[in-house]
């Protein structure tokens, strides 16, 4: 079986890497994402999987406690899910990956066209190829390379290409509540071809701070909201160092700041000759998969509430927080668990390499998979974590095909082979 699945990975090279380009070309940014899927749809239908295409339904989501998105809408947005029917009795398994992409910004940073797909050196450059068609697509060949050879499993495999992963994941909790479970399930995310069976939560939070107004002229009359702001900033600093200080896990020993606060926008002041009365301050805050969100939301209120200490005039003044727009829900699994150990020693196998484990720097829609489906996950894919959303963003195209036989081997034993 693994001659049969390298001998078919080998043999679709060129058609994988025409497919990568056409879904890049796709360019599947929020609100935008039908045709990308429609090229998902085609691929699933020759497959012969059965194909499941459906809108999201922004009420219902809407009203769940883990909705998270810029928008509530999502006509013109559909879902696509491909089950690979097994033949009853084997573990089930989800391929989970998102379709939308991160806008290219400013274009005159990209060599080439952002959308373009051109391949060089044997990489290919475009927003979104790596994170994360790449990795869809070598999801896709994992299971055309098992239908190649013959192979008939007794778990199903349930591929899923969910919109809304950039904005909050309710593309994913979408699946969830259409009823798609599974005893496993992997998210190729550019991982570098590391594994990260742990994912950190995030979500973002605005601050108001407030100010006295005067004339320009007479600042001292006045109270800076911009000066208080620094204040902030600086109090907000100091509970992530608190707060990353109790990191011991060694999966993070890599990552500098493990669960980082990033202040990512602040804004206030109305005419250059006035003393700003207000300031708003906009971030996200990073969530440890051994807390919940809930538990990071009470410690940062604790924090905010405290500011008092560092300066007198938030006692009668103090600051608003609220939490809104996207969230990501940290997630979890035991390094020890069997999967894990299953898909470290296909990776090992396949590349004659000991697998490298970390903790993910970033959220993921494992998460919901984790949290609201009690479904064991992996994040691992063949993506460059360094250049997502970044311009020129690229992936070494020959990491998709060992990736790809690396899952291809993994979905065969965790499933069982039938006949």
């Amino acid at each position: 079986m693994k001659r049969k699945i390298q001998a078919s990975i080998h043999s679709k090279k060129n058609e994988i890497i025409q497919l990568l380009r056409s879904f890049v070309q796709a360019e599947s940014t929020q609100g935008n994402e039908r045709y990308a899927q429609t090229l998902v749809i085609e691929t699933l239908q020759e497959m012969g999987l059965d194909v499941d295409v459906w809108e999201p339904d922004g009420a219902e989501l809407k009203g769940h406690r883990y909705f998270a998105s810029s928008r509530e809408e999502f006509t013109g947005s559909p879902n696509v899910v491909g089950v690979m029917k097994g033949k009853g009795g084997g573990r089930s398994i989800i391929l989970n990956g998102h379709i939308d992409v991160v806008p290219a910004g400013d274009k005159t940073q990209w060599t080439d066209h952002p959308f373009s797909g051109i391949v060089k050196e044997g990489k290919m450059f475009g927003r979104g190829v790596t994170d994360m068609k790449g990795g869809n697509v070598a999801l896709l060949l994992a299971m055309q390379a098992i239908q190649a050879a013959g192979i008939e499993l007794k778990g199903d495999v349930i591929f899923q290409s969910v919109i809304e992963e950039e904005s909050g994941g309710c593309g994913t909790l979408a699946t969830l509540l259409r009823g798609y479970k599974a005893d496993a399930a992997i998210i190729p995310e550019p991982t570098n071809m590391k594994f990260f069976p742990k994912q950190q939560g995030s979500m973002w939070f605005k601050m108001h701070i407030k100010g006295l107004s005067a004339h320009g002229g007479t600042r001292y009359a006045g109270v800076s909201a911009i000066e208080k702001s620094l204040v902030v900033v600086e109090h907000i600093r100091e509970l992530e160092r608190v707060r990353n200080a109790r990191i011991t896990d060694p999966l993070y020993k890599n990552i500098p700041i493990p669960i980082p606060i990033n202040i990512g926008k602040i804004y206030g002041g109305e005419w250059p000759s006035s003393v700003p009365d207000i300031v708003t301050i906009e971030g996200r805050f990073g969530v440890s998969p051994e807390e919940t969100i809930d538990e990071a939301k009470k410690e940062m209120k604790q924090w905010i509430e405290a500011l008092p200490e560092a300066d007198a005039w938030f006692s009668e003044h103090p600051p608003t927080l609220e939490w809104f727009g996207a969230r990501w829900l940290p997630g979890s699994l035991e390094p020890e668990h069997a999967f894990m150990k299953l898909l470290s020693e296909k990776y090992e196998d396949v590349t004659g390499r000991e697998a490298t484990i970390e903790a993910s720097p970033w959220g993921t829609d494992g998460g919901l998979l984790t949290e609201i489906g009690q479904i064991p996950t992996i994040v691992f894919g063949p993506g460059v974590t360094e250049k997502a959303h970044f311009p020129n963003e690229y992936i070494m195209l020959e990491d998709i095909f060992t990736c790809a036989e690396i899952i291809a081997e993994t979905i065969i034993d965790w499933c069982e082979v039938s006949k």
